[in-house]
């Protein structure tokens, strides 16, 4: 069966948009005013080089907190490696800039298993003489996260991600349990319980 990952991620980043900033990026979760968080719709960008249309996974108005200042979170949910996605991730932001004029806050989540190298987050362009430009992204790339790290984390983002961070074969089903008895401490409702474990199911099928 042909896994949707970004439809799993997409929900799972929505619906615990403060969490995931939190449990990642919390620096950047304590500048937000909380009740200013607006989900804008769907942005479709031509892909001239693939000659294909991307879809932006999603994107975020927030207001800063103790001002009235706005920004944008962008967040790509990217599930496979590629070679140019740094380029891509730069060709999002001059896209979202123009149209929207605002600062942007990129984030990446790397959520494939192989490669385990580190994902470029720069994309440059420079001559001997001049750096004309270096646009950089938060990169989370989960398959080189600890699971054992985020155990003890109240929050989740981290019941479900550990599903997809750095795991020995041996270790599938310990994970699996720790996932869900994380998420049995949360007493989140019905629906949100349900939507992270069918998360951690769909990546953590057990032989």
């Amino acid at each position: 069966m042909t896994i949707d990952h970004d439809r799993l991620f997409k929900e799972l980043l929505s619906t615990f948009f403060i969490e995931f900033l939190e449990l990642f990026l919390p620096r950047v979760a304590e500048t937000i005013k909380r009740e200013s968080i607006v989900f804008l719709q769907q942005e479709y960008f031509a892909d001239l080089e693939e000659g294909e249309e991307k879809v932006i996974d999603l994107l975020v108005s927030v207001k800063q907190a103790g001002t009235d200042v706005t920004f944008l979170v962008h967040i790509e949910a990217q599930s496979y490696s590629q070679s140019n996605f740094n380029q891509r991730m730069f060709f999002y932001f001059a896209h979202l800039h123009q149209k929207h004029l605002q600062r942007i806050y990129p984030i990446v989540v790397f959520s494939f298993d192989q490669p385990q190298r580190a994902e470029k987050n720069i994309y440059k362009v420079e001559f001997p003489s001049r750096k004309v430009l270096e646009f950089s992204f938060e990169s989370i790339q989960l398959n080189r996260l600890n699971w054992r790290k985020y155990l003890n984390q109240a929050n989740p983002v981290a019941a479900a991600l550990m599903a997809k961070m750095k795991i020995a074969k041996r270790d599938r089903p310990k994970v699996k349990a720790e996932c869900l008895r994380v998420l049995a401490t949360l007493r989140l409702d019905p629906a949100r319980t349900r939507l992270i474990a069918q998360f951690v199911d769909t990546y953590l099928q057990l032989d």
